[in-house]
C-alpha cells in the first residue's frame, strides 16, 4: 500500500532532521510503526492506520507545530501511541527489536538508572553514586 503524500524519503528526512528534538520515545514509536508497515504479513487495515499516523508525523501542518520548543512533538507522540494501540497485534517482538536497535544506533543504549553505591553521611544525608 502506498500513500501518495507519504514517501519513504520524507519519513527518513523527518527522522534525521528532528530526531534529537523529537526525542527517543517519539523516534522509537515512529520506527516501530514504520517497520510493522514494511512487513508483508501486516494486514491492509493496520497499514492504513500506520500510514495515517506516519503521515501526521511527517506533514508540517499539525495541531502543535513541531518547531514549538518543549511541546512540538506531543501531538505527534499521541498520534503514534494511538496508532500503536490500534495495531498492537501486528507489533511482533521482531518489529520491536528492529526498531529498538535502530534507535540505539542513533541515540546510544538506553540504560536504566542504576545506583552503584549508597551511603549516609554523618548529617543523615543520603548520597547515591551513579555509574
Amino acid at each position: 500500500m502506498k500513500v501518495p503524500f507519504v514517501s519513504e524519503k520524507q519519513f527518513w528526512q523527518k527522522l534525521a532532521r528532528f530526531a534529537t528534538k523529537a526525542g527517543r520515545e517519539v523516534v522509537e514509536k515512529a520506527l516501530t510503526l514504520y517497520v510493522a508497515a514494511q512487513r508483508p504479513e501486516t494486514p491492509l487495515w493496520a497499514k492504513s492506520i500506520i500510514y495515517s499516523a506516519l503521515a501526521y508525523f511527517i506533514l508540517p501542518t499539525d495541531a502543535i507545530p513541531d518547531v514549538t520548543v518543549g511541546v512540538g512533538f506531543v501531538d505527534d507522540l499521541g498520534t503514534l501511541v494511538a496508532a500503536l494501540g490500534a495495531v498492537a497485534m501486528c507489533i511482533t517482538p521482531e518489529v520491536k527489536a528492529e526498531a529498538k536497535q535502530k534507535v540505539e544506533d542513533w541515540f546510544g543504549e538506553d540504560k536504566p538508572f542504576e545506583a552503584e553505591a549508597e551511603t549516609i553521611t554523618d548529617e543523615g544525608v543520603r548520597v547515591i553514586t551513579i555509574e
